[in-house]
């Protein structure tokens, strides 16, 4: 996977160079790991770095920090993903709908406790 070795790696600026081969490992494995995966990236905003979210066929997702919007397109390229800018798009509602599930699944675990 020839792109892991170029000067931009996934992860924020600041991360170490072993911080940001960790999650590229782990990106690639949530990819591998479910269906329907789909990107959507998110602007740097004044609170925020630039970041990349993964969202399943089910709306599990995954967010991580990168340097540069193009740093997701190459991810989505090398993993044939549609890729998406959330602040045209937005978010999938079973994202949404994935979320509300995990809040009502841990509300559910603490009553029973």
């Amino acid at each position: 996977m020839g792109w892991f070795s170029r000067k931009k790696k996934i992860g924020s600026p600041s991360s170490s160079s072993d911080e940001r081969e960790e999650t590229a490992a782990y990106l690639d494995e949530w990819v591998n790991s479910r269906r329907g995966v789909e990107v959507y990236v998110e602007p740097r905003t004044s609170m925020t770095e630039s970041t990349m979210m993964l969202v399943g066929h089910d709306g599990e997702f995954t967010r991580r920090p990168i340097s540069s919007p193009d740093e997701a397109k190459q991810f989505a390229r090398h993993h044939s993903i549609p890729i998406y800018d959330a602040t045209v798009v937005g978010y999938p509602q079973r994202m949404r709908d994935y979320s509300r599930r995990q809040t009502l699944l841990a509300k559910r675990a603490r009553s029973s406790d």
